[in-house]
C-alpha cells in the first residue's frame, strides 16, 4: 500500500446513514459558498435516499468514521437516447485529501454506472477547483470543450 493512501472503505450509503453523510454534505455545501446548515443538509441526504432519488457512496476510516461522499443522480441523455447519470457531490474530509479517498469514492460510482448499464457520467466542478479538476483528469474524465453549462434560478 502507497504510504499516503488512507485505509478506508467504499459502500454504498443507506438511509441510515444520513447522520454519517450529512455533516460531510454540510461542509460539501459551505465549500461551494452556503452557510453551515447541518440540520438542512442531513433531511436533505435522508429524503434523496429515502425516495430513491441518488445514489450515495461513503468512505469510512478503519474506525468508521464517514471521511467523503459522493452522490449520483440518474438521468437521461435525449440525443444518446440512453441512461446517463450525474454525479454531482464529491467531498473528502480536508485531513485526507490526496490520499486515494476521492479516486475510490469515483472509481464506485463509475462501477455503478457500469453495472446499472449507464452510458456516461457527467459532473460539475468550480473553475477555481483546480484540485478537483486535477482528480477528474487523473480518472479520465474528460473536460467539455463544446458546450457551456447554464443555470437559472426560477421565482418558487
Amino acid at each position: 500500500m502507497n504510504p499516503h493512501q488512507n485505509p478506508i472503505t467504499v459502500r454504498q450509503a443507506h438511509v441510515q446513514d444520513a447522520d454519517t453523510v450529512g455533516p460531510l454534505f454540510d461542509a460539501y455545501r459551505q465549500f461551494y459558498g452556503r452557510a453551515a446548515d447541518a440540520a438542512l443538509a442531513t433531511e436533505f441526504i435522508r429524503a434523496r435516499l429515502s425516495h430513491g432519488e441518488s445514489i450515495v457512496f461513503l468512505a469510512c476510516s478503519v474506525d468508521g468514521q464517514g471521511v467523503g461522499f459522493c452522490q449520483l443522480y440518474p438521468s437521461f441523455c435525449s440525443v444518446m437516447a440512453q441512461r446517463v447519470g450525474v454525479l454531482h457531490d464529491l467531498v473528502v474530509s480536508p485531513a485526507l485529501r490526496q490520499g486515494g479517498t476521492g479516486r475510490a469514492l469515483m472509481r464506485a460510482a463509475e462501477h455503478y454506472a457500469q453495472t446499472m448499464g449507464w452510458a456516461r457520467m457527467d459532473l460539475t466542478t468550480a473553475k477555481a477547483n483546480t484540485q478537483a479538476q486535477a482528480l477528474c483528469a487523473s480518472q479520465g474524465w474528460a473536460r467539455d470543450e463544446v458546450f457551456y453549462a447554464y443555470n437559472k434560478v426560477t421565482d418558487r
